[in-house]
């Protein structure tokens, strides 16, 4: 019960934000929830006075639509049995004259949400605004009111239209509001009320915290049924049932769930649920809201599965799945290294940004880092597939780790302006999967490789062969892609392969390696032909045409690559003797016994995008990289000694 901990610590160290909502990039609302609520997806806002009487309603916008509800155990886990919330909840439940307008129901939903309100209302624990809600709802003519104030609609039998359509003089932008925020038809709806009351600041029920304490409250004189809490080791209220809508608010899936009580009772192991953990009613709600939040606030969902890490301290921590370009402020130019750049110059801007995350003026405390990923096999069950807490210095060290050693030189990534940038650093675990499975690769394919990877950045381990060798088949076939995807795929494989051979992005020159040489004669051969064809001819070079063979068979392929090259160096006249005295070089290198038809390691795209680059960068820019060079050292050594 680990993980229950840590996220009970979390909502508690953060409980001063509770009901406070913030917003998301893509507009929609999220807030840390009280214990004993919920959240649910309102689609009709009703607006009462003090007295109980109906003054307005609306259809409730998309994006305005996240509504904190009061909750019970048996309502927060109901299905198909009619369980009413205690205060919001759908028309079935708060309309007593929904038979009229929608057909008979299952069971008693409005008298029973009629009762459960009436029971507050009485207690000690009573609201003036909810007393409000009642003498409303009490009067059961919540449809007819909503259906004369244009929010609802009917047809010509007096019953809810099940859906919209357009009549012959009618335009598809007249179509009704509930019918673009609703995906049912109109009986599905789920209100939640406001009490505009005079002097009272706030009148949405859902955002009063006076509303949300005094639920808390009421439910809390009903928990009877107490036993020693797995997670705080209290004696506490027990809870029965758990939360499910952790990954949004449509998500039945529950992390835990002790329903088998009938057959073959709990696999044979436990007689009842309680024999194999108990845990209490507030580790229960606060964990579980505190997980929503998360997810909601930092989460990252690929087809249902969520990766998640967050900080004791700090919950924003650099996540494992991101790319280097995701570490550095876009608003400074100087953040992202490219072109020619040493990587002692890349090393030094990589440890600024993972230092920013280090310290908070707690120089000495004991800070931690929690890494969850979760996923369901089944509508109903949950599981957690990763778990890992580290301490904070020890996880930023092995991201620090990760990005210093897979790196290469990128291209694909925009800043925000939409314009393209070049960054050096570490592909997107994401864009890894594409790399290695194409862009019409699955989702189910690319969070299964990301969930791979996180071994890999987290515990040091070697990045999977098959992954590996999947990218370099990919990258050695540049005829069959866009040139975008190509050299995408090109430099995130040049990432991978560099993980373990170490040579970096610089053209090593003392390089003797059979399959970095070769690589660096394929660019050679590539950049001479691309000149000589000038910048109005657009055909792949015979190098990239053959790159795929290359790979394969390089002493066979290299002789036609070379008898293909002769007309353009021919076309080009001395302008060619750079490259053709390069090409001698870099042959010179090669052993006799080298020169055979032995399939190439996945290091010649190495040689082949280090020695391509070398040949586009500027002379200027090569000498002003070599300046940088000794005092990006020197501060290396200095981060070293600290």
């Amino acid at each position: 019960m680990s993980w229950l901990a840590n996220l009970s610590k979390t909502y508690d160290d953060h409980a001063k934000v509770v009901g406070q909502f913030e917003m998301k990039k893509n507009g929609k609302e999220y807030a840390l929830i009280p214990i004993s609520h919920t959240t649910q997806t309102a689609h009709i806002e009703v607006h009462l006075n003090g007295k109980g009487d109906i003054v307005n309603a609306k259809v409730v916008e998309k994006n305005d639509g996240s509504t904190i509800i009061p909750c019970t155990e048996a309502s927060a886990s109901r299905t198909s049995a009619p369980v009413p919330y205690p205060l919001f909840d759908k028309l079935s439940y708060v309309a007593g004259d929904y038979t009229q307008f929608c057909g008979e129901v299952k069971g008693t939903p409005y008298q029973d949400y009629v009762n459960q309100l009436k029971d507050w209302c009485e207690s000690p624990c009573s609201h003036t605004k909810v007393q409000s809600v009642l003498h409303y709802v009490s009067k059961g003519t919540l449809i007819a009111d909503l259906v004369d104030r244009g929010i609802l609609h009917k047809d010509s039998q007096g019953r809810l239209l099940e859906k919209w359509i357009a009549g012959p003089g009618e335009q598809e932008g007249e179509k009704p509001k509930i019918f673009n925020v609703i995906a049912a038809d109109q009986s599905g709806a789920f209100v939640r009320f406001a009490v505009d009351i005079p002097g009272e600041p706030e009148s949405r029920l859902w955002r009063d915290a006076s509303v949300q304490e005094a639920f808390i409250q009421f439910y809390e004189m009903s928990l009877q049924d107490t036993d020693i809490c797995f997670v705080t080791g209290e004696q506490l209220p027990v809870a029965d049932k758990h939360a499910s809508r952790i990954r949004h608010s449509g998500d039945k899936s529950k992390l835990i769930s002790a329903n088998d009580s009938s057959g073959f009772t709990y696999r044979g192991r436990f007689r009842t649920s309680r024999d194999a953990a108990v845990v209490s009613y507030e580790a229960s709600q606060k964990g579980h809201n505190a997980l929503k939040w998360l997810i909601d606030r930092q989460g990252t969902t690929i087809d249902g599965k969520v990766f998640l890490v967050w900080g004791s301290t700090s919950l924003d921590m650099p996540e494992p799945q991101e790319d280097t370009f995701s570490l550095w402020d876009e608003d400074d130019e100087e953040a992202f290294p490219g072109g020619d750049t040493t990587h002692k110059e890349f090393a030094l801007q990589i440890r600024k940004a993972i230092g920013g995350y280090r310290y908070d003026g707690e120089y000495n405390s004991k800070h931690e880092v929690t890494l969850m990923t979760l996923d369901a096999a089944t509508p109903g069950r949950m599981s957690i597939m990763y778990y890992r807490n580290l301490d904070q210095n020890e996880y930023l060290d092995r991201i620090l780790a990760w990005h210093e050693s897979c790196y290469w030189l990128h291209r694909y990534r925009k800043n925000k302006n939409d314009k393209p940038v070049s960054f050096i650093g570490t592909p997107a675990t994401k864009d890894i999967a594409f790399a290695a499975y194409g862009p019409r690769a699955s989702d189910k394919v690319v969070k299964e490789l990301m969930e791979r990877m996180l071994p890999c950045i987290i515990d040091e381990r070697p990045i999977p062969l098959d992954i590996v060798r999947s990218s370099i088949h990919r990258a050695s076939n540049p005829v069959g892609m866009e040139n975008w995807e190509w050299e995408k795929t090109l430099s995130i494989t040049c990432a991978l392969v560099n993980k373990k051979e170490g040579y970096g992005v610089s053209l090593n020159t003392e390089a003797t390696d059979r399959s970095y040489l070769f690589g660096r004669m394929l660019a050679i051969a590539d950049v001479l032909e691309r000149s000589a064809l000038g910048k109005e001819e657009k055909r792949a070079t015979n190098a990239i045409r053959y790159m795929n063979a290359f790979a394969q068979r390089p002493g066979r392929t290299w002789s036609i690559i070379q008898s293909n090259l002769q007309p353009y160096q021919a076309r080009m006249g001395t302008g060619a003797r750079y490259y053709n005295t390069l090409l001698d070089e870099v042959g010179a290198k090669l052993e006799l016994e080298d020169f055979t038809d032995k399939p190439l390691t996945g290091l010649y795209l190495l040689g082949f995008y280090s020695q391509r680059n070398d040949l586009y960068t500027s002379k200027k820019d090569k000498e002003a990289a070599a300046a940088l060079d000794k005092d990006d050292e020197n501060q290396l050594n200095e981060q070293g000694d600290n």
